[in-house]
């Protein structure tokens, strides 16, 4: 596995969400580490709502330490 993550900081809030599902893919990698039992999952689960459920949670909780490791981007918005 590439060790890459060196900080959670980013820049903008998007930046934010894609550092929170590369996190959930790390997770994933991480926990099952053989990518051609990932490969033979993905089709059961990549049509089940629970666990498309379950993988929008992961990467919420990762958004919302992203987020808070970032401050929330405080600068000034304009809504």
């Amino acid at each position: 596995m590439e060790k890459s993550l060196k900080s959670l900081q980013t820049k903008t809030p998007e930046e934010g969400f894609d550092l929170a599902v590369k996190l959930a893919q790390k997770g994933v990698e991480t926990t099952q580490p053989s990518v051609s039992v990932r490969k033979k999952l993905r089709p059961k689960y990549s049509k089940n709502a629970d666990s498309l459920i379950a993988a929008s949670q992961v990467i919420a909780i990762h958004y919302q330490t992203v987020a808070a490791a970032n401050n929330y981007w405080k600068t000034k918005v304009n809504y």
